[in-house]
């Protein structure tokens, strides 16, 4: 991994010798590290989800997880905000579970309501003599 500004190479030391005993040259390795401070670090904050969590609360609230979820929310934001990144990361992660959760029972909910509209309607439909044009 040798960034291509600076190579690595070779360099031979000279012959010294101690004493009376000559030293033979060798060959020392030299790696370079590249720093460029020219881009800026970018520090990842943990997201603490709470659009998502106002949205569970407000339209998706079964069991009070959206309730739920927007405080662990509020716990995250103020804990990114002190600067405790871990305490942060906890609370957005358990933020997010109860989101989805309460995103999956509320889906859930939804669909089985339309199937169920359907199979009443349909049930209904089908209960009704059906008088048509070609009755004899």
């Amino acid at each position: 991994m040798d960034p291509q500004d600076y190579p690595t190479e070779a360099v031979p030391l000279q012959g010294v010798s101690y004493g009376e005993l000559p030293i033979q040259p060798t060959v020392i390795q030299q790696t370079a590290v590249n720093i460029n401070t020219d881009k800026p670090v970018i520090i990842e904050y943990p997201q603490d989800h709470i659009m998502w969590s106002i949205c569970c609360f407000v339209y998706a609230n079964p069991f009070c997880l959206g309730l739920v979820a927007l405080l662990y929310s509020i716990k995250a934001r103020d804990r990114k905000v002190v600067g405790d990144v871990d305490g942060a990361r906890r609370y957005g992660s358990t933020a997010r579970c109860l989101n989805i959760i309460a995103t999956i029972i509320v889906a859930i909910g939804f669909l089985a309501f339309i199937i169920g509209m359907a199979v009443l309607t349909t049930f209904i439909l089908s209960s009704r003599p059906y008088y048509g044009y070609n009755h004899h």
